[in-house]
């Protein structure tokens, strides 16, 4: 009875190892149910974008093999079909399996392979995973092409996007905050003052560099090392063939895509991801830098700084009554120390591999299109849920000012340094006002303490 039962759920597939059973409704073929028995390890499965991305390889190689005459229209017609349904329908289930397989992504290569065959055949056609669907490629050019077209996209379609609508939020936040004067901050320690404006200006010019850091690395991962095939050679691939597939991507794509102009450091080397990785990594610690910042700033609300406030979204403790918490800033930070210990790992797996090919491409395709996933969501997130309830207490930034002690810098070319120190010391000491302290050393008159000492000109004269 076992062995009807396992009759009726599984069917026969063959391949140059011979025959193997799979589970009767899957929609991939021996070596991918090979992986599948191999590598029972964790449960990362390949992203979704990288998927996508491998599909797409193969309609632009279909595409590219019949214009180039090695594919006939019919075959070539029969896989566009099958992967266009893939990228219309994606059907995550055919695609089972786990990062941790062979470094070089050759069976996920295969199981799209298979996969595109099993929709493309039927009564009146046989479409062969490696002889028609791999047509022109080996999993050493096609992997890599796709890490990059799938970032590529995923950047430029995903992240860019939210870090653009993250930017304008701040300068929305900026020009509503010009007149606002608070204390300004070095060491957690009391410093001069500075609008809250400028202030912010910080947050929004470092998201703007990363833009352009984000920017400027795409230009390298735009480079693909499809037409390398197998060692870098091009073997079974033409220079026609190449250029075919790329003209057919920028045109389904709209992104402009090059051939790497040495296949032998395309296929080998994953400095281009490592820089986009590098811009990533930037962009992260720019974002906790900007959400640490504003947990600080919206601590309390009666024994922190307490000088914003931050949307309310959630209870913040299954104990503690009315109590609301940063979350917003929290997620945001978990998010950039995940895509800081991705880069490491991508930094450390770019510098493997040996001679022609690097080994570590699943683990590189994963923790990138994490990072970029990670970053995209959190920070719609970060802008819909926080920045734009973000709220300025007047109050109690103009208490915490009039109350610094720091307002002395003023003094420093009217009475020097040292007598300077000497005042604050003394407010500091006594618990006086810094003008109390003033008077009674004798150093400045009343009057020309209030012509000298003036928050508001302190703040520069510089635009923000």
């Amino acid at each position: 009875m076992e062995e009807q039962k396992n009759q009726a759920e599984t069917r026969i597939e063959k391949d140059s190892m011979g025959e193997i059973e799979v589970p009767v409704n899957a929609l991939w073929g021996a070596q991918t149910e090979r992986s599948r028995q191999n590598f029972k390890i964790g449960g990362e499965k390949m992203p979704p974008e990288l998927v996508e991305a491998l599909v797409l390889v193969k309609k632009m190689a279909a595409i590219a093999n019949q214009e180039t005459g090695k594919l006939s229209k019919e075959k070539a017609n029969a896989i566009k079909s099958a992967a266009q349904q893939l990228l219309d329908e994606p059907q995550w289930e055919a695609f089972p399996l786990v990062v941790w397989q062979t470094g070089s992504g050759t069976q996920s290569n295969m199981n799209t392979n298979e996969v595109i065959a099993h929709l493309a055949s039927n009564e009146r056609i046989d479409i062969h995973p490696n002889d028609d669907v791999n047509m022109s490629q080996s999993s050493n050019d096609v992997f890599p092409t796709a890490i990059h077209i799938a970032s590529t996209l995923a950047i430029e379609k995903n992240l860019l996007p939210q870090l653009d609508k993250m930017i304008v939020a701040l300068k929305q936040l900026e020009e509503a905050n010009q007149s606002i004067i608070k204390i300004g901050r070095t060491h957690l320690q009391d410093a001069t003052p500075v609008t809250f404006s400028q202030e912010i200006s910080g947050w929004r010019a470092g998201l703007e560099h990363n833009k352009r850091m984000l920017i400027d690395s795409l230009a390298e991962l735009k480079q693909l090392a499809i037409g390398g095939t197998a060692v870098g050679t091009g073997l079974n691939a033409t220079e026609a063939y190449e250029q075919t597939f790329l003209s057919a991507l920028q045109k389904e794509t709209g992104v402009h895509f090059i051939g790497d102009p040495n296949k032998f450091h395309a296929l080998a080397n994953r400095d281009a991801v490592v820089f986009v990785s590098g811009a990533l990594k930037a962009l992260a610690a720019n974002c906790m830098k900007m959400a640490n910042d504003i947990r600080w700033l919206a601590s309390g609300p009666r024994s922190g700084l307490g000088e914003i406030t931050i949307p309310a979204n959630e209870p913040g403790s299954s104990i503690m009554p009315g109590k609301v918490n940063p979350t917003q800033c929290e997620a945001l930070s978990m998010v950039a120390v995940q895509v800081m210990g991705n880069d490491t790992a991508i930094g450390i797996a770019a510098s493997q591999g040996n001679f022609e090919l690097n080994v570590y491409l699943p683990l590189i395709a994963f923790d990138l299109l994490q990072s970029i996933r990670l970053l995209s969501d959190s920070l719609d997130s970060f802008t819909e849920k926080c920045l734009k309830g973000l709220k300025v207490n007047e109050e109690r930034m103009a208490e915490l000012l009039s109350r610094s002690l720091m307002l002395v810098t003023a003094l420093n070319t009217h009475i020097g340094y040292d007598k300077g120190a000497e005042i604050a010391k003394k407010a500091f000491n006594e618990g006086t006002t810094l003008k109390e302290a003033a008077l009674n050393l004798g150093y400045v008159t009343e009057d020309d303490y209030e012509r000298w000492v003036r928050p508001e000109k302190m703040i520069g004269g510089k635009k923000a």
